[in-house]
C-alpha cells in the first residue's frame, strides 16, 4: 500500500500482519500471508510436536522453523519473542540470540518491557514491533526505540493486560501518544475491521483468529470447526493472574471460572490449566475440553480459507468499503 507507514517500514504490500498464535502460526501460515503481502508471524511453539521445557531445545526448534519458512517464501517475516519475567527470560534470552543470528527481518516482542530487547534487536538490523495494552505504554516503547507499537483491544483472543480498553477507545489514544506507526489488533475479521482501524489512527491491522483459521494455520480441523460454527458472544474473558486471556466458550472455560469463583489454590488452578493448555486443543484436538485462545472477532468466521487468498480477499474488499464508507459520509453531509 502506497503511502503506509508499516508497509514502507516493513518492506510489505500490505498492512495486514499476522499475530503469532501458540501451536498455530508455524512456517505454513507464516510463508502463505508473506508471501500473499502481508506479514506472517512465528509463533512460540508452532511447529513442534510436544512441549518442552529445555531452554536449547526450544530455541533451537524455532531456529529451524526460521530455516523453514526461508524455504518457502523470501517474504519478509517476523518471530515473536515473549520477553516473560524472572526465571521465564531464560527462554527468550536464547530466541533473540537466534533470531539474531538468522537475520530475521521482524520481531514481535510481547509480554516484557520494550527496554530488555529492542536496542540489542535494532543493532542487528531488525525491526522491532512493540505490543502494549494502553497508550502510557505505548509512550514508553516509543522512547525505548521501538519501531512501531502493536496495541490489542479487550476483543482480542489470547493473552492481554487486565485494562478492558477496547479497540474502538484504545486505537485512537495510542495513535495520539506517540508519532511513530500503530498497529492495532481486536476483534478484527474482515475488511470491515481494517477501514474502521484506519479511520480510528491505525497504520495497520493485527489478525489472529482469522487467519487461525486457514487452511495452512497448524490449528487442529476440530478447533477450525468449532469456531466456524460458533456465533455471536461465543467467546469468554477469563483472569490469570496478572493478565486477562479471552477464549472460545467450551466446557474449559466453565470449569475454570468454577475453579476461580470457588477460591480453589493456586497449585489447583496451575495444574488444571496445565492438563487442558492449547497444547491439548490446537495440537491433540480436545476442542471441548481444553482452551482456545479466540478473539471476539470468531463470530465472523464462516470458512476455512486458503491463507493467501483471505489476504487478497481483504485487500480487494477495502476498496468497495470506502466506496460504500464514502457514500454514507456523502449522504451524513447532505444539507438539509
Amino acid at each position: 500500500m502506497k503511502g503506509n507507514r508499516i508497509c514502507e517500514l516493513l518492506n510489505i504490500r500490505y498492512p495486514i500482519i499476522q499475530a503469532p498464535m501458540n501451536w498455530v502460526s508455524g512456517p505454513a501460515l507464516v510463508a502463505a500471508v508473506s508471501g500473499a503481502g502481508g506479514l506472517g508471524t512465528l509463533g512460540p511453539n508452532a511447529g513442534s510436536p510436544d512441549i518442552t521445557y529445555d531452554v536449547d531445545l526450544t530455541a533451537e526448534r524455532i531456529r529451524e522453523r526460521i530455516q523453514e519458512i526461508r524455504k518457502l517464501t523470501d517474504a519478509p517475516f517476523a518471530v515473536n519473542i515473549v520477553v516473560g519475567f524472572g526465571e521465564d527470560t531464560k527462554y527468550s534470552e536464547k530466541v533473540v540470540a537466534v533470531v539474531i543470528e538468522e537475520k530475521v527481518p521482524v520481531a514481535v516482542v510481547s509480554v516484557g518491557s520494550p527496554k530488555v530487547y529492542t536496542e540489542r534487536l535494532k543493532t542487528a538490523g531488525i525491526k522491532v514491533l512493540h505490543a502494549v495494552s494502553t497508550a502510557e505504554h505505548a509512550g514508553k516503547a516509543q522512547a525505548a526505540g521501538v519501531d512501531a507499537v502493536i496495541c490489542e483491544g479487550y476483543e482480542a483472543g489470547g493473552h492481554k493486560g487486565l485494562t478492558e480498553l477496547t479497540t474502538f477507545a484504545l486505537t485512537p489514544m495510542v495513535a495520539d501518544a506517540v508519532n511513530i506507526p500503530v498497529i492495532t489488533g481486536g476483534g478484527i475479521s474482515d475488511a470491515r475491521g481494517v477501514i474502521a482501524a484506519m479511520a480510528l489512527g491505525a497504520d495497520g491491522v493485527y489478525m489472529g483468529s482469522r487467519f487461525m483459521v486457514t487452511r495452512q494455520s497448524a490449528s487442529h480441523e476440530s478447533v477450525k470447526s468449532a469456531i466456524v460454527e460458533a456465533r455471536d458472544a461465543c467467546t469468554v474473558s477469563i483472569p490469570k493472574g496478572k493478565m486477562l486471556a479471552r477464549d472460545l466458550k467450551n466446557r474449559f472455560t466453565e470449569e475454570y471460572m468454577k475453579l476461580h469463583e470457588s477460591g480453589a489454590s493456586l497449585e489447583t488452578v496451575i495444574n488444571f490449566l496445565e492438563g487442558h493448555s492449547q497444547y491439548h486443543s490446537q495440537l491433540l484436538g480436545n476442542a471441548a475440553e481444553a482452551e482456545i485462545c479466540c478473539g471476539q472477532g470468531a463470530g465472523l468466521i464462516r470458512d476455512i480459507p486458503d491463507a493467501a487468498d483471505l489476504v487478497a480477499a481483504i485487500a480487494g474488499d477495502i476498496s468497495a468499503g470506502f466506496a460504500a464508507l464514502e457514500k454514507r459520509l456523502a449522504n451524513f453531509f447532505q444539507q438539509p
